[in-house]
């Protein structure tokens, strides 16, 4: 009995010992690191740091990295970063190149930059050496109906106090974009814009398009201007088009409505014959009725059939000095 006992009490040391060289083992190596570096952490803290699922490699070499550029740290503020998701060697390599070029960042300032989705590092960099964005070609008409196609290069810097919640360059090239295109807009001949480019930047700039983004525009330069078409002709012609169409509509529906009321007439004239002719074949009933009633003699007869040989007889010489008139 007292065999298996110390046989489970060798088990349990052996146990102990093994955690102890894999938890302890490996942060003495970091301790040293920490130590002859000048960073001063505590063996147990580096221990705790794999309870907390916390890196230790990551916090301790960071850690020296700040100490040897003159920068204090403490881990706390690293765990810290790690755990909320943050890159913590970016942020400290952001840290030094901020105090080397005597650009005033605090780490807390750094952490919200970072945390925020944004390159730090890389914002510090703009800061130092500023960044060239080109716009697209930009195309505006001015105010004689020429087009012109223009290009532009906007040399922008970090301005790290706006970083958190500054628009992004999207802006600035949408802004610029808006400025060539009103500049164009404004000028009265497209001359002026290809003898004087400058006039285009000078405009932009003075409208503090940097506002409310996370840049500072430092200048504006037109790399490119090209002539497109001439849109105001284009559209003269277009609206020459459209007129014409609209008047040949118009004299459509003139001719339609002429037509319409030719036909009316026409009607109306083959009603008129009809009647005439229903007329006239009452005729020879109404003489006989007034042969038959006394009120037409045989002499009124034969005077109505003279009057009516004499019409006949107008109307065909009419009819014949009508025919020789057009002949001539």
């Amino acid at each position: 009995m007292p065999t298996s006992f110390n046989t489970i009490f060798l088990v349990i040391i052996l146990i102990a010992v093994v955690v102890m060289v894999f938890f302890v083992g490996s942060s003495i190596k970091l301790w040293i690191q920490a130590l002859v570096s000048g960073a001063h952490v505590g063996i147990l803290n580096i221990v705790f740091m794999r309870f907390r699922k916390v890196p230790p490699k990551l916090i301790i070499e960071s850690l020296i990295m700040a100490v040897k550029a003159g920068i204090e740290l403490d881990t706390d503020g690293l765990e810290s970063h790690y755990l909320a998701g943050g890159n913590v060697t970016r942020l400290v390599q952001a840290l030094i190149a901020a105090d080397k070029a005597n650009i005033n960042l605090k780490f807390n300032q750094a952490a919200a930059i970072d945390l925020a989705g944004r390159n730090v590092l890389e914002a510090v960099q703009m800061s130092v050496n500023p960044k060239v964005i080109e716009t697209p070609k930009i195309a505006a008409m001015a105010k004689d109906g020429i087009q012109l196609k223009a290009i532009a290069r906007v040399t922008v810097r970090a301005n790290i106090d706006r970083l958190v919640g500054g628009a992004g360059a999207d802006t600035i090239l949408a802004r610029v974009g808006e400025g060539i295109v009103s500049t164009i807009g404004s000028a009265t001949s497209h001359k002026n814009v290809l003898e004087n480019p400058d006039t285009i930047s000078k405009t932009v700039l003075a409208k503090g398009l940097d506002s409310g983004t996370a840049f500072e525009i430092l200048s504006i330069d037109i790399a490119d201007v090209d002539v497109g078409k001439n849109i105001g002709a284009d559209l003269e012609t277009d609206r020459a088009e459209a007129d014409k169409k609209i008047a040949q509509a118009k004299a459509e529906e003139r001719r339609a409505m002429a037509f319409a009321v030719e036909q009316e007439m026409k009607a109306k004239v083959v009603a008129m014959r009809a009647k005439v002719v229903e007329a006239e074949a009452q005729i020879p009933m109404a003489m006989a009725e007034a042969f038959r009633n006394g009120n037409l003699g045989i002499m009124d007869y034969y005077k109505m059939k003279n009057v009516m040989a004499d019409t006949q007889m107008r109307e065909s010489i009419g009819a014949d000095d009508t025919t020789k008139d057009k002949e001539v």
